[in-house]
């Protein structure tokens, strides 16, 4: 008698018709992000490479700021301390809105991006470790550093290579990249805090409960929450946990849905939707960037510079973690899951596309960058070679992933007009509407 269950879900379900916009429109704007992401890197690493090379570093090493405060910082320090909050801040919006009113609300969506951004985490580190076991020293402080994909500089290697990647695996690398992103800043605060004094972080709840009092109220007047936030963060800072922390607090803090007065939900976008239409475009078009510019301008010291960073095997096990721990961990769990679950493949998707997606996620750049300075120090020879490192990962990955991806392009396109198709002309394409009669958005 077979016991085995002849129904099969999709394991990667559409979403509704309003998300998949939404997604879209995010989508874009982290492509515009990533190609300035790649302008800023490029900039870095000629500028660090040519007879001006002191001038980059004089730049990264200048210092300013209140020394009362304790903020007398080094811009290098601004960009990762401060503009990468920005980031951390849009990071935790984005992930309050999927949890709350996106179709992650519901868990068997949910289940899947968690599962392979946990997946996609943790195979990474058990690859560096191995690589570094014998290595000595502290070189094993780097775990983390490929475990972090970076959604911007992956969307900008699908701009380039021209690709029609379905929608469905758009929003799963997207939602699996701001998981992933939660999960590092959660290691950032865990495992990369040396000195933490509890009076300032104590000290930081205040603000940020006034703060989120405020948007709870729905108040948007920037001359009361920028100073909040800002605060919030300076403390956070002075406590000695990553600053970045309190931008995914206060993004954590902001409603999603309308109140009852404004409408209530089905009334348009909430607070949270508001915040990122209006900070995203700074934090990829501007923050991040700037954060790579200052991170990314390693002097690599011609061929034997190369030849010696290449060497190390801090380098060589975050290259391994991101271009074999990746794949391995994002497809292996997504193919157990398949294996074990009653989920599937959708129509029209086969395994090499979720192993080209896998392969995607080993970019990883801005998130990579930041831990591996918070795990060497900053300028150090480690970190030099931890950058070279990032580096080469994330190009080997990009260019094995855009070879995968290009194979199957001609059915991603059939798929793309596929989910265009409008025949009732009421503005939403067919397939994402119940077949009930009635039209409604699923």
């Amino acid at each position: 008698m077979n016991t085995h269950p002849t129904t099969k879900t999709p394991l990667f379900p559409r979403g509704s018709w309003a998300e998949t916009s939404r997604i879209a429109a995010i989508l874009r704007k982290e492509t515009v992000g990533g190609a300035l992401l790649l302008l800023a890197t490029v900039a870095a690493m000629v500028w660090a490479n040519s007879p001006w090379s002191a001038g980059y570093d004089a730049l990264r090493d200048f210092t300013v700021g209140p020394e009362a405060l304790h903020l007398h910082l080094s811009i290098g320090t601004w960009a990762a301390d401060g503009l990468l909050a920005i980031f951390f801040f849009v990071v935790g919006l984005e992930l309050k809105r999927e949890f709350v009113a996106g179709d992650l609300r519901d868990p068997r969506r949910a289940a899947l991006p968690i599962a392979a951004a946990v997946g996609g985490m943790a195979a990474p580190a058990v690859v560096f470790v191995a690589v570094n076991a014998r290595t000595g020293g502290d070189a094993l402080q780097g775990w983390a550093i490929p475990t972090a994909t970076d959604i911007a500089f992956a969307l900008a290697v699908l701009a380039v290579i021209s690709t029609h990647l379905p929608s469905t695996l758009r929003t799963f690398l997207l939602t699996l990249a701001v998981v992933d992103d939660l999960l590092a800043i959660t290691i950032i605060a865990i495992f990369y805090t040396d000195k933490l004094s509890v009076l300032p972080l104590l000290a930081a709840l205040i603000p940020l409960a006034a703060f989120t009092v405020a948007v709870q109220r729905r108040i948007r007047s920037w001359w009361l929450l920028l100073p909040l936030a800002a605060l919030t963060w300076a403390l956070v800072h002075a406590s000695g946990v990553h600053a970045t922390v309190a931008g995914v607090l206060l993004g954590f803090a902001v409603p999603v849905l309308r109140s009852r007065a404004a409408g209530g939900p089905d009334a348009g976008p909430g607070l949270a939707e508001h915040f990122e239409h209006r900070i995203r475009p700074l934090s990829a078009g501007f923050a991040v960037p700037v954060f790579a510019f200052f991170a990314a301008g390693v002097t690599i010291g011609g061929l034997s510079g190369l030849t010696d960073a290449l060497s190390d095997p801090i380098a060589l096990g975050i290259i391994a973690g991101l271009i074999v721990g990746k794949t391995c961990g994002i497809f292996g769990t997504t193919y157990l899951l398949s294996r074990f679950t009653r989920a599937t493949l959708d129509a029209g998707l086969r395994w090499i596309d979720v192993l080209g997606v896998a392969i995607l996620a080993g970019i990883g750049f801005t998130v990579s960058l930041l831990i591996g300075e918070l795990a060497y120090g900053q300028a150090s020879a480690a970190d030099d070679h931890v950058k070279i490192g990032v580096l080469g990962g994330s190009v080997v990955a990009a260019v094995v992933a855009a070879a995968v991806l290009r194979i199957r392009n001609r059915a991603y396109r059939l798929i793309a007009e596929q989910e265009t198709v409008d025949a009732d002309g009421d503005g939403i394409p067919d397939v994402y509407q119940r077949n009930d009669g009635r039209g409604i958005v699923s």
